[in-house]
Formats: C-alpha cells, structure tokens, sequence
C-alpha cells in the first residue's frame, strides 16, 4: 500500500470508527457518510482525499476496512466501531470454531472474563489461526485463543460476519475459550 493509501486509511479508520464528529461528519444509522461530504471535511482539515484515491484504499487494503456503496456514493468502516452503528447483517451461524488473537499479557484476564469489546461495539474473530496471530502480534508476544463459535451459538449468543469475513459477537465467555494445543 502507498503511503498516500495508508495515511487515507488511518484517516478513514479514525473517521469512520470513531470519531466522525472530529470533522463534522454525519454518519447515516448503518454507519454510511456522503463521499463527497467526506471530501469536503477532511480537505478542510488538510487531509488530501480523492475519489480515485478512496477507491484504490477500499481496493488495495489487505484487511478490507471499508466498503462503498454500489451507487458509488457512500463509504463506511465494515467493522471496528466504538459509536454506535446498526451496520445491518444478519445473525449468521458460525463455524464450529474461531479465533481470536491477542498478546499474552491478557491472558489472565481474558481467562478469568472472557472476551469483552471493550470500547468497541463487537469482539472480533476470524475463520482462521493465522489471521488471529497477525492481529495479536500488533499488540505484543502473540497467543491465538480457538472460540468455540459453535457451542456459543447452540447456547443462544448471536453471531454476525461483516462484509471483510470477520465474525462479530457481542462477547465470549470464558467457559468457549482453549487455547491451541
């Protein structure tokens, strides 16, 4: 990714997440700002955006962050919000198992609580190990936790996949948490 892609991203990602009223912006219910609107606001604020260039940072990001919608007129964050955001997706039931990848430092606590969301509207899991150990390395020595998705499911907990395949649940208690052998 360019650093001009990055920079964008990190924009978006704070943007649409978090912080839409850092710039002025109005996210409609389902998390959707007016492109051109967003244009206009971080321009304001020196932060150089372009339709091309929002297209190609929605096409090149690795994790999918973000999705425009398919009159090519609205941009919103696929997952990852701290606001309050109906992002709209069905309850899914999930794989038998998923991960999660966090840094070792937690596990103590994460045994004894579980996976919360913490300021985040959802925990976020993945469909597979490796993607749990890229993301647990960002936040230290790396330890990646199987859920058992399934059982939480058969249990009443409610399970949604965004548009980038990453599983979202509200929490996982401690008793659907292993660690890999």
């Amino acid at each position: 990714m360019k650093a001009s892609q990055q920079a964008a991203s990190k924009f978006l990602s704070y943007v649409l997440r978090h912080r839409p009223d850092s710039i002025g912006l109005s996210l409609d219910a389902e998390g959707w700002a007016v492109i051109d609107r967003l244009i206009e606001l971080a321009a304001a604020t020196k932060t150089p955006l372009t339709r091309e260039l929002l297209t190609e940072v929605v096409r090149d990001n690795d994790k999918q962050r973000f999705t425009i919608s398919e009159d090519q007129q609205r941009i919103r964050a696929n997952q990852g919000h701290s606001i309050e955001i109906d992002l709209a997706l069905p309850p899914l039931e999930p794989p038998e198992l998923l991960y999660h990848g966090t840094a070792t430092r937690f596990l103590a606590s994460i045994r004894t609580e579980g996976l919360r969301r913490g300021s985040r509207q959802h925990v976020h899991l993945s469909a597979d190990a490796g993607t749990a150990q890229k993301v647990g390395q960002r936040h230290g020595a790396p330890i990646v936790l199987c859920v058992q998705a399934g059982a939480m499911h058969r249990a009443g907990h409610t399970f949604h996949r965004s548009e980038n395949g990453v599983w979202l649940t509200a929490a996982v208690p401690p008793k659907f948490l292993a660690t890999p052998p």
